[in-house]
């Protein structure tokens, strides 16, 4: 045999091994679809603990065609303000999208309130003691004019809360690697005040008795499960 007809069907064989590689570890299986429907209404209660929903007063809207763009990456999204007894409001925003598989990703606060005109800074990571396990979390200290926004975020791919950015991508790869497509959480509490470090305390609080509430199935859609709890 020619050594040019060895090189093409050396080709055409690693081609092939390639493609079949390919069709395998492209994910086919939706978690979406084997975990129920949900409705972010119903699954976040209105009232619990100390908080109950203040409808006279609204999360941060986004713009038009941020608007859209969510419309497409998200299946759900949630936008609430709760108050306390003691007068303290945290607003809570949440978007579900049912296919975070193929770089559709998570709309980030540090880009949705730069959108807004806000400037964003300190971005740094975290944990927050849930009661349940520790939650990786991520800290942004927002403004715009006199408006002063320390915001507290996480995302959720599949069972498990990571940190936004490359652990984030490595979560969507571990489920593409086994054939399922990861459905994808985005979960924002905020509030308005100067004083960040008492904001993060409270949002804390407001994040351990929303937890409290739920109950495990609802738990995990919002925070994954923690190290311990089995599941990916």
């Amino acid at each position: 045999m020619k050594k040019s007809m060895k090189v093409s069907l050396l080709l055409a064989a690693l081609m092939l091994s390639s493609a079949a590689m390919t069709r395998a570890l492209t994910p086919t299986a939706r978690m979406a679809d084997t975990q129920g429907r949900f409705r972010l209404e119903q699954l976040v209660p209105r009232s619990f603990g100390d908080w109950q929903v203040d409808t006279r007063v609204m999360p941060l809207q986004a713009d038009p065609a941020t608007q859209a763009k969510l419309d497409k990456i998200y299946n759900q999204t949630l936008g609430r303000t709760y108050v306390n007894r003691s007068g303290d409001h945290i607003m809570l925003s949440i978007a579900y999208g049912g296919d975070q598989g193929d770089n559709m990703g998570v709309h980030k606060p540090e880009v949705c309130y730069t959108a807004q005109g806000f400037t964003v800074r300190d971005g740094a990571q975290g944990s927050l003691d849930t009661g349940f396990g520790p939650l990786p979390v991520k800290r942004l200290f927002a403004t715009a004019g006199a408006r002063k926004e320390p915001i507290t975020y996480w995302i959720t791919i599949g069972r498990k809360a990571t940190m936004p950015g490359m652990e984030q991508r490595l979560q969507e790869l571990r489920y593409g690697l086994t054939g399922v497509v990861p459905d994808g959480m985005l979960v924002r509490v905020s509030s308005i005040g100067s004083d960040a470090g008492a904001a993060y305390a409270l949002q804390q609080e407001f994040v351990r008795a929303l937890l409290q509430a739920l109950d495990e199935p609802a738990r995990t859609r919002l925070v994954g499960v923690f190290e311990g709890g089995g599941g990916t």
